[in-house]
């Protein structure tokens, strides 16, 4: 059963893709199937620049306990980031 919930948010940052680095302006995040993920649903994130083409995006699939996993391991490494150097 598909949950047809996504999350979008602007972000800024930059990804890798077949022809490089580039810039990333959004990031969609849904769970539902995956496409290459060896599990009956995952958390799907997708990391893109819609301006620069369908090429310009990164993909990502994670079971749920990676996701979650994930999630606090960000906010593990940014609770030990100076204030300063997040700005």
């Amino acid at each position: 059963m598909c949950t047809y919930n996504t999350e979008r948010t602007p972000i800024s940052g930059s990804g890798k893709g077949k022809a490089g680095w580039f810039d990333l302006t959004d990031a969609t995040v849904y769970y539902d199937h995956p496409v290459h993920a060896q599990a009956a649903h995952t958390l799907n994130i997708d990391f893109a620049n819609p301006s620069s083409g369908p090429a310009a995006r990164v993909a990502v699939e994670l079971t749920a306990e990676s996701a979650r996993e994930l999630v606090a391991a960000i906010e593990r490494a940014l609770q030990n980031v100076p204030a300063d150097l997040l700005t």
